[in-house]
């Protein structure tokens, strides 16, 4: 049994948590053969190289980070064989820079030079990214604990030579590449069936964690139309399914059983949120009465490691019910600052606030620690008594956090507070 084989299988029956085998951090860049013709590597993201019998074809392509081991993982594996194909499963960026080493190669030895398949919509995502690398900068230092002074967001991408709209297919080789497009994380997806191997390629439309459907920081994203695409998927008998994070399944029960869970779970969500909004109700209400469907997110692939159950009811409510949160005082809002220096002053001053902060987290009740202590820093920005408060408060909160994504942004409070401020990746 391989590496990978090993894991995937203590993974699915609980000896091993997707929180240690996490689905963004934990790497295999060494590579793997986990069937006959087809190498498994992940960086970042998986990167997964299919040999056709006539040339390589590669599903997704790996970070910036991932170029050069990427390359060297293939070459050890198939020293001569050549890149023909690659297939970006959407635009985010660790899935897209892989190519170059292999552009390059192809050069030097004469060969046809690989052709990139994707989407229509990644080469608008690319322009979207080059229009707003300072957000994108700012956000990822947030969510990653990215260095602030080293960190840049590319400012070039490897754009697709081939693009399709609803679907389309090529052939390398013995083997069939199809290519159907299903919105879900991202409006550009791609997800890959191999019919004569039976292996699916679902990108990061399966993570081995709860789905990423919300990003409180990024674009618009589509639960409703994610389930629909999982549902498509389970359909087609995949006995081998390799996701754009974490581990790949095998075997087709549990193929269809991972992508019929994750396809349940959107589908509750999406389906008591929209619920509750046709009954008018506020988004705060919807936050704090949608039913968590406790039975799938104990799964040991829908777990919420990365992103966060809450956060996606955020976003089904942005896609249905655009920004407003159904309170009418923060339709037309004063600054937060000005509402936080009033509430402070109300409550006897920054002292009174902060000893009521405290008492909070001591009492084990750090949600509502940090808003009272964010009105405090809001009041008093330059009180180092409040930033020491708000970094304890923050930092508890954080450590409470099974979702890294949650778990590193309300770090970064916690960080930024050490400094005196308020965030370390925004204009101070």
């Amino acid at each position: 049994m391989s590496k990978i084989r090993d894991i995937a299988e203590r993974l699915w029956t609980g000896a091993l948590s997707s929180g240690e085998a996490h689905p963004v951090t934990e790497q295999y860049r060494e590579g793997d053969e986990i069937l006959d013709g087809v190498l498994y590597y992940k960086g970042f993201a998986s990167a997964n190289t299919i040999d056709t019998g006539e040339a390589l074809v590669m599903l997704d392509t790996g970070a910036f980070t991932d170029t050069k081991p990427l390359f060297e993982a293939v070459r050890a594996w198939r020293p001569d064989r050549r890149l023909a194909a690659a297939v970006y499963s959407h635009h985010h960026i660790d899935h897209i820079f892989g190519v170059a080493p292999f552009e390059q190669e192809a050069r030097d030895k004469g060969w046809a030079a690989p052709l990139v398949y994707g989407h229509e919509g990644v080469g608008p995502n690319f322009d979207r990214y080059k229009k707003t690398r300072g957000w994108n900068a700012a956000i990822n230092v947030r969510q990653f604990a990215f260095p602030v002074e080293r960190f840049q967001w590319p400012g070039e991408f490897r754009y697709a030579d081939v693009t399709y709209a609803d679907r389309m297919t090529f052939r390398s080789g013995n083997l069939t590449f199809e290519l159907r497009h299903g919105r879900g994380e991202t409006d550009d997806a791609t997800w890959t069936w191999i019919p004569e191997k039976k292996i699916l390629a679902p990108g990061d439309l399966f993570i081995w964690a709860a789905p990423i459907a919300c990003n409180p920081q990024k674009v618009q994203r589509f639960c409703g139309e994610w389930a629909a695409a999982l549902r498509e998927m389970s359909a087609l008998g995949a006995e081998t399914m390799i996701p754009g994070h974490g581990i790949p399944i095998f075997g087709k029960d549990r193929v269809f059983q991972a992508l019929s869970d994750t396809a349940e779970l959107l589908e509750s969500l999406e389906e008591q949120t929209v619920a509750l909004m046709n009954q008018g109700v506020t988004l705060d209400t919807v936050l704090h009465e949608v039913k968590m469907p406790d039975h799938l997110l104990a799964k040991p692939y829908l777990r919420p490691v990365y992103d966060h159950p809450q956060f996606i009811l955020r976003n089904i409510w942005r896609l249905y019910g655009g920004w407003y949160d159904g309170e009418p005082d923060n339709l037309l809002p004063a600054p937060r600052a000005e509402q936080a220096r009033e509430w402070v002053a109300m409550a006897g001053g920054v002292d009174s606030v902060l000893k009521r902060a405290r008492a909070l987290k001591d009492e084990g009740n750090t949600r509502l620690a940090c808003h009272i202590v964010e009105y405090a820093v809001l009041a008093e920005p330059e009180s180092k008594d409040a930033h020491k408060v708000r970094s304890e408060v923050y930092a508890a909160r954080s450590v409470e956090q099974d979702s890294s994504m949650a778990r590193n942004i309300l770090n970064h409070a916690a960080l930024a507070s050490q400094q005196g401020k308020r965030d370390l990746a925004a204009r101070s």
